[in-house]
């Protein structure tokens, strides 16, 4: 459920046609923030299950798709 909430997050982002300082700025929910490092912790400490290890992949592809982004809109913002 989490990992929809993620999801659902980042497509509402993108379908509310932020602006390039929205996107920017961006930053996940406090809870997708809490769900991910408790998956990292786990992942260090005791290990993940396979869902749970595909769930984190998926939110570092995600984070990494709003880095480019944000990266792409800081250029857009610079005069």
């Amino acid at each position: 459920m989490t990992e929809l909430r993620a999801y659902e997050e980042f497509i509402d982002f993108i379908a509310a046609g932020p602006s390039s300082e929205h996107v920017a700025t961006f930053q996940p929910s406090e809870a997708t923030r809490q769900r991910v490092l408790d998956l990292v912790s786990r992942e260090k400490s005791e290990g993940l299950s396979e869902a749970e290890a595909e769930e984190l992949d998926e939110y570092m592809r995600l984070e990494h798709i709003m880095r480019l982004a944000r990266a792409r809109a800081r250029r857009l913002l610079r005069p």
